[in-house]
């Protein structure tokens, strides 16, 4: 089958989204098909090998443009393809970490309008581009991108996939008029794709409504890791500290925060040299003042020598960080759609405590690697760590169960055949 799957880079860090597409397209590839990752916005950025073509489109130095100026609407297309060079892209996402999301309303609903909008000419360049490619199937990777689902089904006759993957804490965050104008677009723009895809019967619900579409165009396929190297580091000896770690973005809605109050609660349990707080992840400059309040937090409570920020991590230091881990939680304040941390924490047989909300019930539940307590409550979260801490017997039962799960059935070969299936059910005939 002939593929091509449209991706989002994330301004230079590593994302979860990022990291699912191309994994899911390396593995389609595996499996024999012939699949083009259309990166757009910013270069995609992953810790495997990168699938992901070397153009991107609906670059995001012309979107902005675009958007702020008519006179950059007509431009010949030489201009647009040297702002949109890879290296110019990288170097531009840059200071977008800076950026602040409530701000981009009124681009996000001009992408939208899809050939109405202000850069309908990156629309155009891209069904140029699909229409020499002459794919079976277009596999788009969240809602925000449903303005180019109509105008492709309508210039090459072929079925639009949508992904859904947390675009909902973006749009939540708009400011108005913006909020309401978008996600009305959003409703109308999805009766032009063929069918939806989640990662998680929570979001696909979610989605369901909030996108207004008839519950049999949903559907859930679980995330899938490559597990190559999962599961390789030495596991943690029941010698030196408890160590609590978190692998996640920077940010306020990942609850950071909450986890610091909670070890803060375990600390004072125990003697400070007995626990340790371990802490990977990217960190933007717009949040850069909340990660200094968290450590300051930390310091005012005597704890700043139990805590450890390792930075962002690629594949390899990522499994090498999770297998220093005797716990991981990222206790996130709003309903997390996929949750691909809490399967990288359990490939490495590393159990997690989780927010009882959002995907992780059911990621805990099919894999029964973790426990689950109370959302938005340091309080549950310290009770369950400590009780972790004191049953060493329990963790490794909770992670070896975790463990075998996500080996036996959370790959990437499982997740890309129920995609192909998916696929083929939407083609004709």
């Amino acid at each position: 089958m002939k593929i091509a799957y449209i991706g989002a880079g994330a301004a230079g860090m590593y994302c979860g989204t990022c990291l699912h597409d191309n994994t899911l397209a390396a593995a389609l590839k595996d499996l024999g098909h012939d699949v083009t990752l259309i990166p757009t916005y910013t270069p995609l950025r992953t810790d495997e090998k990168d699938v992901s073509i070397d153009h991107v489109f609906y670059g995001a130095i012309n979107v902005f443009l675009q958007q702020s100026s008519a006179l950059f609407r007509h431009m010949p297309r030489v201009a647009d393809a040297l702002l949109d060079r890879p290296w110019l892209l990288e170097l531009a996402s840059r200071s977008a970490g800076s950026t602040d999301p409530r701000d981009l309303g009124a681009m996000t609903l001009s992408v939208l309008e899809g050939e109405e909008g202000n850069q309908s000419r990156e629309l155009h360049k891209l069904l140029e581009f699909l229409g020499q490619l002459k794919p079976e199937i277009v596999h788009l990777t969240n809602s925000l991108f449903l303005g180019m689902a109509g105008p492709i089904r309508s210039e090459l006759g072929i079925p639009v996939l949508c992904a859904v993957q947390g675009e909902d804490l973006f749009l939540s965050g708009l400011r108005e008029p913006f909020r309401s104008q978008v996600r009305s677009k959003l409703r109308d723009r999805a009766r032009d794709a063929s069918a939806f895809l989640a990662a998680s019967r929570y979001y696909a619900d979610h989605m369901t409504e909030l996108l207004d579409i008839p519950a049999e165009k949903m559907h859930v396929i679980p995330l899938g890791l490559k597990l190559d190297g999962h599961g390789s580091a030495p596991q943690r000896t029941k010698d030196g500290p408890f160590t609590v770690g978190y692998l996640a973005r920077i940010a306020p809605e990942k609850g950071l925060h909450a986890l610091a109050e909670a070890f803060h609660l375990l600390a004072q349990q125990t003697e400070r040299e007995n626990v340790r707080l371990r802490v990977a992840g990217w960190l933007g400059a717009r949040d850069e003042k909340y990660f200094e309040g968290v450590k300051d937090q930390l310091a005012s409570w005597n704890l700043e020598g139990c805590f450890e920020y390792i930075g962002e991590v690629d594949r390899d230091e990522k499994i090498r960080f999770l297998g220093s881990l005797d716990v991981l939680s990222v206790p996130t304040t709003y309903q997390e759609p996929k949750g691909l941390f809490v399967l990288e924490a359990l490939a490495n047989g590393v159990p997690v405590v989780q927010p009882r909300h959002g995907a992780f019930p059911e990621l805990v539940g099919s894999t029964g690697g973790g426990v689950l307590v109370e959302p938005d409550s340091p309080a549950a979260l310290a009770q369950a760590l400590a009780g972790l801490r004191r049953d060493p017997e329990r963790r490794r039962r909770l992670g070896a169960q975790g463990k075998e799960v996500v080996h036996s059935r959370f790959g990437d070969g499982p997740m890309a055949e129920k995609t192909l299936e998916l696929y083929q059910s939407l083609l004709p005939g």
